[in-house]
C-alpha cells in the first residue's frame, strides 16, 4: 500500500488507503473521536472507537495540527451525517492503524479561518503556519496554475526560456538599486536587477528572437502598503514585430489564462479597449481607469490598454540634483528638465523619430509605449525598443546625461547595438498583481509565498540584519553612525 491524497479517498469507498497530513480539528462526541486530517489536496473525517482500545488511547492525546500516518478503509457516511461543504464529505476513514509522526505546540493563531481577522505582522512572523490555511494554500496553487499556463502557451509560440542575472551592474533604470558589495573587487559593486530590461534586449541582438522569463525583480522604493522589494514579473521580448503584435499576443494569453483557469471570471469587453493616454487623462484623471460597469462585482474583469503616452515629462532639476556632488554620486537622476516617463529604452513613435534625432517639441514626441490595465490597476507595460544606437543616444542626451556618464552607463548597450541589433519589443506583467486580482486578494502579499511587509521587514527571518564585524571587514565596508 503507498500513499493517496486526501481527496482521493472520496472514489475509493470500501478500499484500505493510506494517509499522511496534519490534524486540521479534533472533536469528540460521547465515546466516539472525530479528527479531520488535512493534506495540500483537502480534508478527510476520521472516526475512533473505543473498540480498538490502542488507536483510541493515541487518538484522546492527539492535538491540532500534529503530524499523522493513518491507514484504515474508506466507508460512506450515514445519511444524515454527510458534509455538502467538502469533496469528500459523503466518505469517513475507519482507521487501522495510527502512527504520530511529530506532535506540535499549540500554533499563535487559528489556521481553519481564512486569516483575515488576524494581524498581518502577526501572521507574517509566522507565515509558514499562515501558508496551511485553505485560503492560502488556494492562492499557491492558482499562482502556480497561472506560472504553467504562461509557461505553455508562450513554449507552443516558440518562446524560449532563458534566465538572466540577478547580480549585474547598477545603472539607471527609475528606482534606486539593491547592491551587493564585491569581496573580491574592493570598492566595487554588484546590483539586482530592477527588471531584465538589457538583458532582454541582448538576447534580441543574440539572435533569440522570442525570449520570456517569470523573473524576480529587486527595487529599493520608498515603503508603501502594497509594494514589495522583490517581486516577480512575467517577462517577454520578441525580435522583427510591430506594436499590435506584442499586443495581440498578451490579449491572448491574458484571455485564455481566465477562460481556462477562472471559468467563473467574466471579462467585460473583448477585444480589450483601447485609450490613448491623452484620452484617459481627460475622461479619467488617471493612465489606469477602471472600467467595470459594475464594480461591486467580484468575477467582472474589464481589461483595457493605455497608449500613445508622452515619452518625455518636465521634472524640477532642483527637486533631483540638490548639489553637484549628489548628481556625480547619483548619475541617474536626470540633470535638466526632463525625465523619461516609462523607461529610456523605449522608441518614439516613427513619426516623431525626426523630432527624437533633432532634439525638438520633446515634450510632444510620443512614445510606442503600451500599458495593460485591469480593473483600475496596471498589471503590464512595455513598449517598442530603440533598435539603434544613435537614437538611444539621443534619448540619454535630453535626460541631460554627459558624455562619460553614458559610456560609462550604458556603453555596452550602445556597443552591441552596433553589431546589427533587430527591430524588437516587449512587456513586463506584474505577476503577483494579476494572480491578486484573479484571486480577489486586496494586496499583492497575499499571493507571495514569502512576502515583506509594506515597510519591506521579513519579520519571520529579521531581517534585515546587521552583519558581524569580520563579514563586514571581508567586504572593504565600515559602518558610520
Amino acid at each position: 500500500m503507498s500513499r493517496i491524497l486526501i481527496v482521493e479517498t472520496k472514489n475509493k469507498t470500501g478500499e484500505s488507503v493510506e494517509l499522511f497530513g496534519w490534524v486540521h480539528g479534533r472533536r469528540d462526541h460521547g465515546k466516539i473521536i472525530f479528527i479531520d486530517l488535512r493534506d495540500r489536496s483537502g480534508v478527510v473525517q476520521v472516526v475512533f472507537t473505543p473498540q480498538d482500545k490502542e488507536q483510541y488511547k493515541i487518538a484522546e492525546t492527539l492535538r491540532s495540527e500534529w503530524v499523522l500516518k493513518i491507514t484504515g478503509k474508506v466507508a460512506k457516511r450515514p445519511e444524515t451525517m454527510v458534509n455538502e461543504e467538502i469533496e469528500t464529505g459523503k466518505i469517513e476513514i475507519q482507521p487501522e492503524s495510527l502512527e504520530v509522526l511529530n506532535s506540535a505546540t499549540t500554533p499563535p493563531f487559528a489556521l481553519d479561518t481564512d486569516g483575515r481577522e488576524i494581524g498581518e505582522e502577526h501572521r507574517m512572523k509566522y507565515r509558514y503556519l499562515d501558508l496551511r490555511r485553505e485560503r492560502m494554500a488556494k492562492n499557491m496553487a492558482l499562482r502556480h496554475r497561472v506560472a504553467k499556463f504562461i509557461r505553455d502557451f508562450l513554449d507552443k509560440e516558440g518562446f524560449l526560456e532563458i534566465e538572466t542575472p540577478i547580480m549585474t551592474k547598477s545603472t539607471p533604470e527609475g528606482a534606486r538599486d539593491y547592491v551587493v558589495p564585491s569581496r573580491l573587487y574592493p570598492g566595487k559593486f554588484y546590483a539586482l536587477p530592477q527588471s531584465p530590461q538589457q538583458y532582454k534586449q541582448l538576447l534580441m541582438v543574440a539572435g533569440i528572437e522570442k525570449y520570456f522569463q517569470i523573473a524576480r525583480c529587486f527595487r529599493d522604493e520608498d515603503t508603501r502598503g502594497d509594494r514589495q522589494p522583490e517581486f516577480t514579473q512575467m517577462d517577454l521580448e520578441m525580435s522583427f514585430v510591430e506594436r499590435e503584435d506584442i499586443m495581440a499576443i498578451n490579449e491572448e494569453l491574458l484571455i485564455k489564462i481566465v477562460e481556462t483557469l477562472m471559468p467563473d471570471k467574466k471579462i467585460q469587453e473583448k477585444p480589450f479597449p483601447r485609450l490613448s493616454y491623452k484620452e484617459a487623462m481627460e475622461k479619467y484623471g488617471m493612465d489606469r481607469p477602471d472600467l467595470r460597469e459594475h464594480p461591486d462585482d467580484p468575477n467582472l474583469l474589464a481589461f483595457c490598454w493605455v497608449i500613445d503616452f508622452p515619452f518625455f515629462e518636465k521634472t524640477d532639476a532642483g527637486e533631483w540634483i540638490p548639489n553637484e556632488a549628489e548628481a556625480r554620486s547619483v548619475p541617474s537622476r536626470p540633470r535638466t528638465g526632463w525625465t523619461f516617463t516609462h523607461n529610456p529604452f523605449s522608441a518614439p513613435k516613427p513619426e516623431h523619430m525626426e523630432w527624437l534625432m533633432e532634439k525638438k517639441n520633446i515634450g510632444e514626441i510620443l512614445t510606442t509605449q503600451y500599458d495593460v490595465i485591469l480593473n483600475g490597476f496596471e498589471i503590464g507595460g512595455g513598449s517598442i525598443r530603440n533598435h539603434q544606437a544613435e537614437a538611444l543616444k539621443k534619448v540619454f542626451e535630453i535626460l541631460g546625461l554627459e558624455e562619460e556618464i553614458i559610456t560609462r552607463n550604458f556603453g555596452h548597450m550602445l556597443e552591441a547595438f552596433g553589431y546589427g541589433a533587430p527591430p524588437h519589443g516587449g512587456i513586463a506583467w506584474g505577476l503577483d498583481r494579476l494572480v491578486a486580482l484573479l484571486a480577489d486578494e486586496p494586496n499583492i502579499r497575499e499571493v507571495i509565498a514569502f512576502p515583506k511587509t509594506g515597510d519591506a521587514r521579513d519579520l519571520m527571518m529579521n531581517s534585515p540584519s546587521e552583519l558581524e564585524e569580520k563579514q563586514l571587514k571581508e567586504l572593504h565596508l565600515q559602518i558610520k553612525k
